[in-house]
């Protein structure tokens, strides 16, 4: 009996899924040049193509069906993906990641250097391409699609043709959304399990009394002390792993409340208040907020009045701003700059009062202390997750409705979305708040401000959905 399939029989169905990923991953890698070849023909095909007209119809243009494809089914649903099944789109399908191995394979194989270790990177990473791809309307165009993400999948190339031998170094440190679906996996009710009783037999014993076959994590997680799913990329590799490692169920608050406190950090935090909070509101807000046509209006006036004219052009090439005359959409130096502007001012604002009620909740769970603060704002992680869903979704519903199609139970969704992250995330901080304050009373007021922090995160749905429109 092999040890994958060992280990399976004794953990019932989960483990066996994990025992067959391990024993097929030649299906696997298949699958992933699979989708491989579809990331391709989407992101290039329609950059070649004329610009569909008033006509066009998702299921007549190319432009539009992909469009729909990328933006309204699939980042939506790899989002959710990560919240019920851990990271299995990153080890399974994204094909990033393949490219990135596979480059990795065949490149020189360097020591991955500090710089690329930094920390900050996540936040970094994902705050520079969600600006960027609101200046250049990333959404919208298929140039814009080529660039960002096909810009992203070459540097992911590169950087596996320069460092590692078969890892996936880009997606371990740089990759824009690696931070993001960290954070989400660790909601996830399943994960590979690490038994460290038998992981210290194998050292004596092996497997099934075989000697110990190394394997490849291609995330670069060190697999004896992995504790979470944040890091694991859930392709099944190390399932059966020293008789030590197998597919299994958790709870869902099992990562955050009791593992949350060694695992938390600042850049942690600055994600999920200023990135996932912050920083994606203001870039899902800006198309439809008053205030961002008032600003802009007042600008323009004011530099009219005194003759500056120059911020009003519309030369910016496409990739810098947003440039199709053809379809009377075109930036401004001025449009392009408020965008930016827009974007940072909400994720300061959103951000800093979120922060100010997490260290308020952390002060009246006793000393002041910032592993609990960044423990506690991990509590927020489905909320944040729930907004950048039903952000991305509304591309999806702007798409059906140009097709006419009845929309009526949007809103019911959404609000039912947002009841289900609201009572998660104060489930999350009730749990937390456990580990610190004995006292209820202290709890409680700690968890006043918590309710408080997710009133101020809702009001950001609130006005996109219902506040603008009126």
């Amino acid at each position: 009996m092999s040890t994958s399939v060992g280990v399976a029989a004794r953990g019932g169905r989960l483990a066996q899924a994990g025992a067959w990923m391990q024993r097929n991953g030649a299906v696997i890698r298949a699958v992933q040049w699979g989708v491989v070849a579809v990331y391709a023909f989407l992101i290039i095909v329609p950059a070649c193509m004329p610009l569909p007209d008033e006509t066009a119809h998702l299921w007549t243009n190319l432009t539009l069906a992909a469009q729909f494809v990328f933006w309204g089914i699939w980042w939506p649903f790899v989002l959710l993906s990560m919240v019920l099944l851990g990271r299995v789109w990153c080890g399974v399908l994204c094909p990033e990641g393949a490219l990135a191995e596979f480059a990795s394979k065949y490149g020189r194989g360097r020591a991955i250097p500090r710089w690329m270790r930094w920390g900050g990177w996540p936040f970094v990473a994902f705050g520079l391409t969600t600006i960027y791809g609101q200046m250049v309307s990333v959404y919208q165009y298929p140039r814009a699609v080529l660039l960002v993400l096909g810009g992203s999948t070459f540097a992911a190339m590169i950087i596996g043709l320069l460092y590692g031998r078969e890892k996936r170094v880009w997606c371990r440190y740089l990759c824009p959304v690696n931070g993001v679906f960290g954070l989400l996996a660790r909601l996830a009710p399943v994960h590979y399990k690490v038994d460290e009783a038998a992981w210290r037999r194998s050292y004596t014993q092996g497997e099934h009394g075989h000697r110990v076959i190394p394997i490849n994590c291609a995330p670069l997680v060190p697999l004896r002390n992995m504790k979470g799913a944040a890091a694991c990329h859930m392709c099944g590799r190390c399932s059966g792993h020293r008789d030590a490692i197998t597919l299994s169920s958790r709870s869902p608050l099992r990562e955050v409340v009791e593992l949350g406190k060694d695992a938390a950090n600042g850049w942690d935090t600055a994600l999920i208040l200023y990135g996932l909070l912050g920083i994606a509101v203001g870039a899902f807000h800006w198309t439809v907020s008053p205030w961002f046509v008032q600003a802009k209006q007042w600008l323009a006036t004011w530099l009219i009045d005194r003759d500056i004219t120059w911020p009003l052009d519309t030369n910016a090439p496409w990739f810098v701003f947003t440039h199709y005359p053809e379809q009377n959409d075109v930036f401004s130096w001025l449009d392009g700059s408020l965008v930016i502007v827009y974007i940072l001012a909400t994720a300061a604002v959103y951000g800093t009062a979120l922060l100010a009620l997490m260290a308020l909740a952390t002060r009246l769970l006793g000393r002041f202390d910032r592993a609990r603060l960044h423990h506690l704002t991990q509590a927020l992680i489905p909320l944040a997750g729930a907004g950048v869903f039903l952000g991305l979704s509304a591309t999806t519903l702007s798409l059906l409705r140009a097709e006419h199609v009845p929309l009526g139970w949007a809103a019911d969704v959404r609000v039912g979305v947002l009841a289900i992250a609201n009572v998660w995330s104060a489930w999350l901080a009730w749990r937390v708040t456990g580990r610190y304050g004995k006292r209820v009373i202290w709890r409680v007021s700690a968890m006043t401000c918590f309710v408080t922090a997710l009133a101020v995160a809702d009001s950001a749905w609130w006005l996109m959905f219902w506040g603008f429109a009126r």
